[in-house]
């Protein structure tokens, strides 16, 4: 039996299993609390797998900022040896 959407088309969306399962299960508290609903239909009947149905559909985005942070340590650790060197 497969499971819908995959672990790995998930992880072509979001870079972090652990962030996955947080994003998810906060969306699937969101859906139970208020029934808002991105898509039209799903395959699931379940909340958390409405939530991945969402995130592998594109209904949901997840904002990767952690390629924006690596990049803002790299350029504060230029800083720093430049300052080293001076």
């Amino acid at each position: 039996m497969m499971l819908y959407p995959s672990i790995d088309s998930l992880l072509e969306k979001v870079h972090s299993k652990y962030l996955l399962v947080s994003v998810a299960a906060k969306r699937a508290r969101e859906i139970l609390d208020d029934e808002s609903l991105a898509m039209e239909s799903y395959q699931s009947v379940k909340p958390v797998g409405k939530a991945l149905e969402e995130i592998n559909s594109g209904a949901l985005k997840i904002e990767n900022k952690r390629e924006e942070f690596q990049e803002s340590l790299y350029e504060k650790q230029l800083t720093v040896n430049q300052q080293v060197e001076d």
